[in-house]
């Protein structure tokens, strides 16, 4: 892989600056090699690159001291959640320091009539679920990872519950947002719709931390569902799995979760979480409703496989084994890794209409076989959305060179589909050369004037998510 020298371009820091922060902070401000190298690497391909130093941030007030010491002095400021993002957002490109929020994770309000939570930023998808246990709500976005509320807003996430919940932008109410000079700003309120005035929430979800850094999280909540089933579907190859969700989701079934997994993926599963599942293409389902409707729909939904190619539904019906193939299905990932002991993965997802998306997913996986290194593909598929997760030898210039051919064949592929090249894990450092062919240099050029009117002097997470224009 490259070196972090080939990427990293750090800022001077000015005298006086790091003693302030250590007087403010206490024991809860660091420079240690070994907290700023946890903060300065996350699940991406790329090398670490460190900040010069880490504050563990408390409140939304003490967010807004770092921000406004930093925007004065022009130091870097990068927020940080859990570190699970998979493109490069959390490393430090230009040093400064990395603003902690984890320890902000506070429930601070369930409005179970509203149907609303909020939170602080630090609070994780686990955690706040396992808090409305007892009200019978649930907050339904699942990215995989127990990533933090603030860092699913600024990746705008979604998951394996987005074909019937939508993603972050479809459940954020409002934020409290941290502005580059240390204002603190509420963009809505808790009201249902408003039509007053710009909607600062949906500027702020998916902005990646660069245009503000997101403290509390006001989230839509759903009731339990009367009854859930969930059931795995074979099929003879990856075009009969993926010709299926077409058709399921053409016809309406209002289908909780379905998602793909490629023969790869599944064998490594099977090793990682101990499951006995068979090893060729498959959908796992999921269905909520009440118990006469989702027999409606799992009996509808195994007629259209079946004329697929599928096999019969194997049913996990009780929690516990539902909660085991659904655990095993977010580990994916890690599973994917013990193929290849030792490797660094190269993650991407792209999106494309769902009428696009059985030609795409082949055309990738024909790619895929030409590669020099193992692979798996994963996706979301009921809402155009899959993943390919590349194994690659991180000592290896040749496979990360040959990784970013395949990745760029496959984001102009589903480009020129009508689709996007990041569905759900953002921009970062990664996709950044992608943006000026989604949008087109005039969209471009926009984003720069929102950057450059949010943040004047460039220190919010700098480097990350807009190219540069000629």
């Amino acid at each position: 892989m490259n070196a972090p020298s080939d990427f990293q371009r750090k800022r001077p820091i000015p005298s006086g600056f790091m003693e302030a922060l250590q007087q403010k902070f206490q024991e809860r401000f660091s420079s240690a090699m070994a907290v700023r190298e946890h903060h300065g690497r996350d699940e991406s391909p790329f090398p670490p690159m460190l900040p010069d130093a880490v504050v563990f941030v408390q409140s939304t007030e003490e967010v807004a001291w770092v921000a406004k010491h930093c925007n004065d002095h022009h130091v870097p400021l990068i927020p940080y959640g859990v570190g699970s993002s998979l493109e490069g957002h959390v490393l430090a490109l230009e040093g400064g320091i990395s603003v902690d929020l984890s320890g902000m994770n506070q429930i601070l309000a369930i409005n179970s009539e509203d149907f609303t939570a909020t939170v602080q930023a630090g609070v994780t998808r686990l955690s706040l679920n396992e808090a409305l246990r007892d009200t019978g709500l649930f907050f339904p976005i699942d990215p995989g990872a127990d990533a933090s509320l603030g860092g699913m807003v600024a990746t705008r996430a979604s998951g394996t519950n987005a074909v019937r919940y939508g993603t972050m932008r479809e459940n954020v109410l409002t934020l409290k947002v941290v502005t580059a000079d240390g204002r603190i700003i509420e963009t809505a309120n808790r009201a249902k719709k408003s039509s007053a005035g710009y909607d600062l929430t949906r500027i702020f979800i998916g902005s990646e931390g660069t245009l503000g850094i997101v403290t509390e999280v006001t989230v839509r909540l759903y009731p339990q569902p009367e009854a859930i089933s969930a059931a795995i579907c074979n099929f003879p190859d990856l075009q009969a799995a993926v010709r299926s969700v077409i058709e399921i989701i053409q016809v309406g079934v209002p289908i909780a979760r379905v998602e793909f997994m490629d023969a790869a993926a599944v064998r490594a599963t099977n090793a990682y979480s101990n499951l006995q599942l068979k090893e060729s293409p498959l959908l796992l389902f999921e269905f909520h409703g009440s118990t006469s409707g989702v027999q409606e729909q799992a009996e509808l939904v195994q007629d259209i496989t079946r004329d697929n190619g599928g096999m019969d539904f194997e049913w996990a019906e009780r929690p516990e084994d539902r909660s085991r193939l659904w655990t095993a299905r977010h580990n994916a990932y890690f599973a994917g890794l013990q193929l290849r002991p030792g490797c660094r993965a190269s993650t991407t997802d792209v999106c494309v209409p769902i009428s696009r998306l059985a030609e795409c997913v082949e055309e990738t996986a024909k790619d895929m076989d030409q590669a020099s290194f193992p692979y798996t593909i994963v996706g979301h598929v009921g809402d155009g959305n899959f993943h390919v997760l590349m194994l690659l030898d991180a000592e290896s210039q040749q496979e990360w060179a040959e990784s970013e051919r395949l990745n760029r064949r496959l984001v102009q592929r589903a480009i020129d589909m009508d689709g996007t090249c990041s569905g759900e894990h953002g921009i970062g450092l990664h996709k950044m050369e992608f943006m000026l062919a989604e949008h087109g240099a005039d969209a471009i050029a926009l984003m720069h004037s929102l950057k450059q009117a949010f943040d004047p002097n460039n220190i919010l997470n700098p480097g990350k998510m807009l190219p540069q224009l000629a």
